[in-house]
């Protein structure tokens, strides 16, 4: 889910719902990295030694044979995020069995530099497939936290049960991360995803808990420079709950667009002022670089987050990058949304996601996919009188879309992928899906005009965020409010949305057997609450074959 600020039209080089936006152009494009901000980024407990892992350790993008580790040493007090100073650091790593350390099975080192932000990552190899494994690093003579991770099963072998935490749009300011405290706490997952919105890009105070900032960010400033987007993620991974998970099981992550800016495009984005803000090249490559140091993912195909992971013959997961390729965001209700020159994917990206669903031999396809591909239309008629009538208009052929930087304002690209996996008999796909913050059990209907006669092509389900601003909090009404009168006129206008809850935070559980594919949802008890509980609310599940989502009474 998206804040609206101004529109932008901005040319991209060859290198790499909330109304409330500001309307300002900001002052300048260089931001000044200055001593106040960088120490903002480290604990209150900063640096009086060195050197010291004070952003934890992390795991990622599991395969059958090894993973990939991450961690940012602080070698010197003043060698802070961003601050691109600071020596050459030795970092060496090791891989156990066990958490005494006793069944060594790699080890190897790494060295820091000031050029990659004091971040290191080792991807190591020659694993055994389907184990728990646990690993640290050291420097200097200081140990890291011990950490465990997760191979994934041999790509042959029978898997019985698979089971992820899923989340999506953390807002630093927001509130605190509970919803991570309490996936760390299960001790059952084989990885967990991050759907998106993994920071947030907002200068202090401009986007927060119903206008109220929770906890300050660091840089105050809206991150543009590769410092700032260093500094953010730095603070960040100071977040205890964060660190608790990461250091509990490999995360599985794609970018959404506050990873660089709200809206973002290929050319530009909303939240993006060319010129006063300099050039949208510069600074989507400085995003790009600050999330790849500082996340545990494997740079993919043309330096993105689109790529694919297997889990032996039980599932694979499709990862997508929706921002890279996108064209610029239609307005809502314009018949452009069905102009076939218009993407979401960008043809390579289509094609390899198509051409991996028919060649897939697993059971399940889980796509990784950052914004709702289900559709969420308001004013719909019956198809014959909605298609002549969108033609002659010039609307959208499915209804008029309330969101168009989702699915909904690139049809052509949504039809293509839902006929591919109609024509080719592409069973059990399932779109597990972040961004607008609401939680959401949806069938994928090839025509959602008229549904339930179309048949449908996929399910999705749609987590809703860790803190940032849903509806109940944009209207700042009590919670449960909106959900009590939006939630029934959206299924109402929505054959296939079989749940939506518009107004509570927190995270979800996926659980996938040979025969189903379940998600729980779990909501919190107050995202401005550090010691917040969180408890289950509702379940829906896949069955094999079945290609649509029903409730089930009961979590995994």
């Amino acid at each position: 889910m998206t804040s609206r600020k101004r529109s932008l039209s901005a040319t991209e080089g060859l290198a790499s719902l909330s109304p409330r936006r500001r309307t300002v152009v900001k002052a300048a494009a260089a931001t000044a990295v200055l001593a106040g901000p960088l120490a903002a980024s480290l604990p209150a407990r900063a640096a009086d030694q060195a050197p010291a892992f004070l952003h934890g350790v992390a795991s990622g993008d599991p395969l059958p044979d090894g993973v990939l580790l991450w961690t940012r040493v602080t070698p010197t007090p003043d060698a802070t995020p961003g601050s691109g100073v600071g020596p050459d650091t030795e970092v060496s790593w090791v891989v156990a069995r066990d958490k005494a350390f006793t069944g060594i099975v790699a080890k190897g080192s790494v060295t820091a530099t000031a050029a990659s932000d004091h971040t290191v990552k080792a991807d190591v190899r020659g694993l055994e497939p389907a184990t728990d494994y646990w690993f640290r690093f050291s420097a200097g003579g200081t140990d890291s936290p011990l950490a465990r991770t997760r191979t994934a099963p041999a790509a042959d072998a029978n898997v019985p049960s698979l089971r992820f935490g899923v989340v999506t749009c953390a807002n630093w300011e927001a509130g605190y991360f509970a919803s991570y405290r309490h996936l760390a706490a299960r001790g059952d997952l084989d990885a967990w995803l991050h759907l998106g919105d993994y920071i947030y890009e907002y200068k202090s105070g401009e986007y927060a808990a119903r206008g109220t900032v929770v906890r300050p960010h660091a840089p105050a400033n809206e991150i543009i420079t590769l410092a700032d987007y260093r500094i953010r993620h730095g603070k960040y991974k100071t977040d205890p709950d964060l660190q608790a998970l990461h250091l509990k099981a490999p995360v599985i992550a794609i970018w959404d667009d506050h990873e660089f800016a709200d809206n973002a495009w290929s050319g530009g984005a909303v939240n993006h002022t060319e010129g006063a803000e300099g050039t949208w090249t510069a600074r989507k490559a400085a995003a790009k670089q600050a999330y790849f140091e500082w996340m545990p993912v494997r740079t993919a195909i043309e330096g993105t987050t689109y790529r694919r992971l297997r889990f032996g013959r039980l599932a694979d997961l499709s990862l997508l990058d929706l921002r890279s390729f996108r064209s610029q965001q239609a307005s809502a209700g314009s018949g452009s949304v069905d102009d076939p020159n218009r993407t979401i994917t960008g043809r390579a990206q289509l094609d390899w996601l198509k051409a991996g669903l028919k060649a897939s031999d697993t059971k399940w396809r889980l796509v990784g996919n950052s914004v709702m591909i289900a559709p969420f239309v308001i004013g719909s008629l019956t198809a014959d009188l909605l298609k002549p009538l969108a033609k002659l208009l010039g609307l959208p052929q499915d209804g008029i879309g309330v969101n168009t930087d989702q699915w909904d304002g690139y049809t052509h690209d949504r039809r293509e992928l839902l006929d591919h996996l109609r024509s080719n008999a592409i069973g059990n796909t399932v779109f597990l899906t972040g961004d607008i913050h609401m939680s959401w059990a949806n069938d994928v209907p090839v025509d959602a005009g008229t549904y339930p006669l179309s048949p449908s092509a996929a399910t999705e389900f749609v987590i809703t965020s860790v803190t940032s601003d849903n509806l109940d909090d944009i209207v700042k009404v009590p919670e449960g409010v909106v959900s009590a009168v939006a939630a029934p006129l959206i299924e109402a206008a929505n054959r296939h949305v079989h749940w939506v809850d518009t107004d509570r935070h927190g995270y979800g559980v996926l659980d996938i057997t040979d025969d189903r594919a379940q998600m729980d949802y779990y909501v919190l008890s107050d995202r401005t609450d550090p010691s917040a509980t969180s408890k289950w609310v509702r379940s829906y599940r896949t069955r094999s074959g079945t290609q649509k989502v029903e409730r089930t009474y009961d979590p995994v």
